[in-house]
């Protein structure tokens, strides 16, 4: 197996048979297959409107288009919602071909994306806050749909004790397959579907041996992402007694659908935009998907594709930032009409020390339970001193030598291979334990993992130390303590060093990702088919499992959306986005702002977004900024997409008008990304200034969804090289629904390149404070 399941900052963290990788990965376009004639998936966009008459249904149309340069050619999907058109094997001449066809808006090929892999409600405050959620109709009647690797639907997370019927407005199915029935579905998990045929028409049937053609999870990320979201409550849940509490999703009386899109070879763009356009009919709520790929235009990115027919239909898509932090520019699912989120630590920690033979003590983490270790101190060999491997540090397969690790504790350095595969190789060789190692690459960022021998993973700073010990002292000896679970962990939340960052490499302007919340050490529902490590060695079997990864935090927040549909039903995805956008903090408690554990430093926007997420504060957020489907087009006429682009996207010919002067910094976003040249204003702005200097005007219209009040406008920047005004500096709001405008002028004098200015924009009546972080950058 070979798909990057995104658990870690591009590290790997699961191993599943023949090496199933759980990280956030790049993009890489599916390989073709061992015919004379090589073959690949093409996704052909067709303007619907140009339909010949002589066709009378569109489908009868694309099947002759693609006969026209292949006789066996063969349709996989034909898509109705995302996009009008179809998906094909084509060899590269019959993709040029058709391109050249009446009726036909552009090819693509396929692309292969990967997945981005109890306390958190109590952390969200959540648990205190019933009579704001109330269990109502409205609640119950929202449905969470869920693209990953399917569901294990015996998982007491799905339990529907409680609910009502399923909703009408429901218009799914439940399909049977391998190893799973209709009759699994119930009130909770209320639809399962599976698409596998492009996956199939690239690398040939699917091994069911292997894994399960039906929608049954054998993996264990889709279990964990769905019951985040929208999982009941269940008391008593724990791995291996850490974490011990009430298991439940944010959103515990939503309904659950599961889209299975990602097999073991990955998950392939034409079986997840079949998967969002059934998604569509099915009439579903939100979307959820933590998988991504890299920095493609949006009308060639399938995910932006298919989120923009979500959108239009009043469907919330959340999707993960991606695993690749804390580099710059690492972010991925960057189009605005996609919630985007980043990842942030929990107050709860997994405490293991290692005790060194000359006194010192050093704190790490683990989620080890088993056979301990010797009450005394044991031998203690660092693995690069135990190799005749060049990379033997990292304790690959088969580089320790066993006569230098038998019996022993042995060092290895974090990198390139799993955390917990390292320590099954320390196993293999005969080795008692393992302390694991970062290094710089991933600094103080501690994942605690359910090690298969007694192991514990200690910090950069913490490991040169050890280090510096086993290389000076001639008989080393170390030992590890197990603490088990510690609630109250100060500061928290802080920007994982995993989390992908901005700035956002596609459009400057918008700022990504939108939101962080928690994506460290989650405890959520798990497969029955693989242990919790993944390992094909772990026979394990667990009902819960504690995992990392952005593709833990977009679950959280497909959940919380899913509380405000509930509350607001007639709220759009903008405007949910919006109100945790502009409700997240950025601050703790005592007013310090929010650390990146990457840095040791205060995050900044293009770590954290507008903050962490706040999902009391969120139900009641005052002013919302809103945005419909004439907004993003407006946006596309901004970054000067063609006709052809922009109904790549939107389905239907679209005009921008000649006469509009449109502008990227007036996109509706609660959010403001100032990305400046000198004294050379960036694409689809408007900028003046004398030599020197750059001045930038960005329009908003906020949307009052409160009481009558009156905002007044406060503004606070770090650098005196930006000055920031607000004309009006007061709104005042008479009635629900009223819209009022503002425009925020930026006053910005030359930077060095790569400077940057950090800051916020808050509104406030006394009750409410509706924040905007700001993000200038000279490039």
């Amino acid at each position: 197996m070979s798909f990057a399941f995104q658990l870690q900052n591009s590290k790997m963290k699961f191993l599943l048979p023949l090496a199933v990788v759980l990280c956030f990965c790049h993009v890489s376009v599916a390989s073709v297959e061992k015919t004379h004639v090589p073959k690949k998936t093409y996704i052909v966009h067709m303007a619907k409107s140009q339909m010949p008459a002589s066709f009378d249904d569109h489908t009868h149309w694309y099947d002759s288009s693609l006969k026209s340069v292949s006789d066996s050619a063969q349709i996989l999907y034909t898509y109705a919602n995302v996009l009008h058109g179809f998906s094909a094997r084509l060899t590269a001449e019959e993709a040029r071909s058709i391109e050249d066809r009446p009726g036909v808006l552009t090819v693509l090929e396929e692309v292969k994306y990967e997945l981005h892999t109890t306390r958190t409600p109590e952390f969200l405050g959540l648990d205190r806050t019933a009579d704001l959620f109330p269990e109502s109709d409205s609640m119950s009647d929202v449905i969470i749909g869920v693209l990953d690797t399917g569901v294990w639907p015996e998982s007491k997370s799905f339990d529907d004790s409680g609910l009502g019927p399923v909703p009408s407005s429901w218009r799914g199915e439940c399909e049977s397959g391998t190893n799973f029935s209709s009759s699994f579905c119930n009130r909770k998990l209320i639809g399962a579907r599976y698409f596998s045929k492009g996956y199939e028409a690239i690398l040939g049937p699917v091994d069911e041996t292997r894994e399960s053609k039906s929608p049954r999870d054998d993996d264990g990320h889709g279990t964990h992402t769905s019951t985040t979201a929208g999982g009941s409550s269940v008391a008593s849940a724990s791995l291996f007694g850490y974490a011990t509490g009430t298991a439940r999703g944010m959103a515990t009386r939503a309904r659950v659908a599961v889209y299975k899109v990602c097999w073991i070879g990955g998950c392939f763009s034409s079986d997840i935009l079949a998967a969002i356009d059934k998604s569509i009919d099915d009439n579903v709520n939100v979307l959820s998907l933590s998988l991504g790929g890299g920095g493609s235009d949006y009308y060639r990115d399938s995910v932006a594709i298919g989120a923009f027919a979500a959108m239009e239909k009043g469907i919330l898509v959340s999707c993960s930032a991606g695993n690749a932090g804390p580099s710059p520019f690492s972010l991925s699912n960057v189009a605005p009409w996609i919630t985007t989120v980043g990842a942030g630590t929990l107050d709860r920690e997994f405490p293991a020390y290692v005790s060194l033979g000359n006194g010192m003590n050093f704190s790490g983490v683990s989620l080890y339970k088993g056979d301990s270790l010797p009450t005394k101190m044991l031998p203690f060999v660092y693995a690069g001193n135990a190799t005749n491997s060049t990379n033997g540090n990292l304790c690959m397969t088969d580089t320790l030598i066993p006569e230098k690790v038998k019996g022993k504790i042995v060092l290895c350095d974090r990198g390139v291979n799993a955390r917990v595969q390292k320590g099954a190789v320390v196993k293999e060789a005969g080795g008692a334990g393992m302390v694991l190692a970062n290094t710089a690459a991933n600094g103080e960022e501690l994942v605690a993992d359910a090690h298969l021998l007694p192991a514990t993973a200690v910090g950069q700073i913490s490991g040169d130390k050890i280090k510096s010990y086993l290389l000076s002292d001639t008989d080393p000896t170390a030992t590890i303590l197990f603490e088990g679970t510690k609630v109250g962990i100060e500061p928290s939340p802080l920007v994982a060093a995993f989390s992908s960052r901005g700035p956002n490499s596609i459009t400057p302007e918008v700022l990504k990702p939108d939101i962080i919340a928690p994506g460290v050490n989650i405890l959520a529902g798990w497969s029955g088919a693989v242990g919790p490590t993944g390992l094909a060695t772990d026979n394990r079997r667990v009902e819960f499992n504690i995992i990392s990864g952005t593709s833990m935090s977009c679950p959280h927040v497909s959940g919380l959306a899913a509380l405000l549909k509930g509350a607001h039903p007639q709220w759009s995805p903008a405007a949910i986005r919006s109100a945790l956008m502009t409700t997240a903090y950025v601050v703790y408690k005592n007013g310090r702002p929010i650390q990146d554990i990457a840095s040791g430093k205060p995050s900044t926007p293009f770590d954290h977004g507008a903050g962490h997420v706040d999902p009391v504060s969120a139900l009641n957020p005052g002013l919302v900024y809103d945005l419909d489907v004439n907004d993003y087009l407006g946006f596309l006429c901004a970054l000067n997409y063609t006709a052809a682009q922009i109904s790549t996207l939107a389905r239907k010919n679209y005009t921008c008008d000649p006469t509009v002067k449109y502008s990227l910094t007036n996109l509706n976003y609660p959010s403001f990304s100032v990305p400046l040249q000198s004294a050379v204003m960036g694409r689809g702005g408007s900028a003046s200034g004398s030599v020197g200097s750059t001045v930038v005007k960005y329009t908003r219209t906020v949307t009052n969804v409160g009481a009558a009040a009156t905002y007044n406008v406060s503004v606070s920047l770090q650098s005196e090289s930006v000055k920031v005004s607000v004309e009006p500096d007061s709104l005042s709001f008479s009635e629900l629904n009223e819209k009022k405008s503002y425009t925020v002028t930026f006053t910005a004098s030359s930077m060095p390149s790569n400077s940057f200015s950090y800051g916020r924009i808050e509104w406030t009546d006394g009750k409410h404070i509706v924040g905007s972080p700001i993000a200038v950058t000279w490039t």
